[in-house]
């Protein structure tokens, strides 16, 4: 009996202290099952990383700009930095599939290959041409009926035609090599040569003596060429007179009855050689209006006495770079190559001392090649202005003509422009070298 109830006693108190346990057990530490008719709760965000700044509440907002307000919240201006993780390995690059051959599609009425197809077009020439009157008035009005284009004496088809005018890219080059007066009377009048120009055109500044300058690049009419022109004021030109190689002036020292102190041999006195770069300066305007785009019209303008001398570069040379890249040279002649009967005098030029004396005015040679018309000339101010405008006024309004040549060999190619009206003067250049094909 004891025994019996000792054993009751023992399980009873066993079963107390199973049940304490139970209750002190928190529910929330066993996880419920998944319900298919209550979804799974998205997991808690993350905590905030140690040290970052929490927003303030509304009533504590900054009241000096310093942030930017979002709501009834002002988030911090400032951002973090972005670090480039070198360890990153980049996604890997698609793979590049090329258009299988045959795939590529054909035009119904050709056959050609379409969106694959580079064509490359002949040669197209372009021809600038000037008509005036007996009174060196501009003829307008013509039509692509009135002209005739030959080449090598054989008339072409026109395939364009325009009497719009055109932009201008301009080369002007100033002959700083010629008397110092004459010089002087051009400077006089750059604000007209500035406003012949339009606000659409762009001008490039060289000048040539001994030496060939780029005083500037090609630029658009406004400030900077103002600037450019001012910086032309101040150049200078030759003394007037030949060189002085002897007597009191001279550079050989005092003399006394004609005999020189303190020399025991007479000096020998060479007068300095004379240099008038005038190709080498054409040279490198043309070279630089190459590089100009192609639907502007390239002209070169040349102020000077004509006089050409030393040059690396001949004329030959020159002209063909000029006619190979359709630029027309205008000219005013000051100073000698202004006055009419002088102006013929010194185009006479014997070819045996071309080498030794070069030539005395190379600018009609220049100016009748390439289609520019005739050569100005500016004796006094009020005719170099008028130059200005009826210079570039002429280049301006030119007519275009345009055709495609049969194909052939490279070499030189004369051309003849004819207009279907009486008494008109015909300016155009006399031919031209077609470029290379491409390859």
């Amino acid at each position: 009996m004891a025994k019996g109830t000792s054993a009751a006693l023992i399980l009873g108190l066993t079963l107390l202290l199973a049940n304490a346990l139970r209750a002190q057990q928190k529910p929330d530490d066993i996880p419920d099952a998944p319900s298919a008719t209550r979804p799974i709760p998205p997991p808690p965000p993350p905590s905030p990383r140690p040290g970052a700044d929490e927003l303030p509440p509304p009533d504590t907002q900054p009241a000096d700009g310093s942030g930017v307000t979002t709501g009834s919240k002002e988030l911090p201006r400032s951002t973090p930095d972005l670090v480039y993780d070198k360890s990153a390995t980049p996604p890997p690059m698609p793979p590049v599939r090329t258009v299988p051959a045959g795939s590529v599609p054909k035009d119904t009425e050709t056959g050609q290959d379409v969106g694959y197809t580079i064509s490359i077009n002949p040669t197209f020439v372009l021809v600038p041409v000037t008509v005036k009157d007996s009174e060196g008035r501009l003829v307008g009005g013509l039509l692509p009926k009135d002209f005739t284009v030959l080449e090598s004496g054989k008339p072409q088809t026109l395939k364009f035609f325009t009497s719009d005018p055109f932009a201008l890219s301009a080369a002007v080059i100033f002959d700083t090599g010629m008397a110092d007066v004459g010089l002087r009377k051009v400077q006089e009048t750059l604000s007209a040569l500035q406003g012949a120009f339009s606000q659409f055109d762009e001008v490039a500044i060289y000048t040539y003596s001994s030496t060939v300058g780029r005083v500037s690049d090609f630029t658009s009419v406004g400030n900077h060429l103002t600037a450019v022109l001012n910086e032309v004021r101040g150049f200078s030109g030759a003394n007037n007179g030949p060189p002085v190689t002897s007597g009191p002036l001279g550079p050989q020292g005092p003399v006394i009855n004609g005999i020189p102190i303190d020399q025991p041999v007479d000096p020998v006195s060479t007068p300095p050689k004379v240099a008038r770069v005038l190709n080498d300066a054409i040279l490198l305007a043309a070279r630089d209006l190459s590089k100009r785009p192609r639907d502007r019209r390239k002209i070169i303008f040349i102020i000077s006495d004509g006089r050409e001398q030393g040059s690396t570069a001949s004329y030959k040379d020159t002209l063909k770079v000029l006619l190979t890249q359709n630029i027309t040279v205008y000219a005013m002649g000051v100073e000698g190559a202004a006055i009419p009967v002088y102006d013929r005098l010194q185009r006479i030029h014997l070819p045996k001392t071309r080498a030794l004396m070069g030539y005395s005015d190379i600018l009609p040679k220049y100016v009748s090649a390439t289609g520019g018309g005739t050569v100005y000339g500016g004796l006094t101010r009020a005719d170099i202005e008028q130059i200005y405008a009826a210079a570039i006024g002429d280049a301006r309004n030119q007519y275009t003509l345009g055709y495609t040549p049969k194909a052939g060999i490279g070499g030189y190619r004369q051309i003849e422009v004819r207009v279907r009206r009486p008494e008109v003067k015909v300016y155009a250049k006399d031919g031209y070298y077609p470029l290379p094909s491409p390859r």
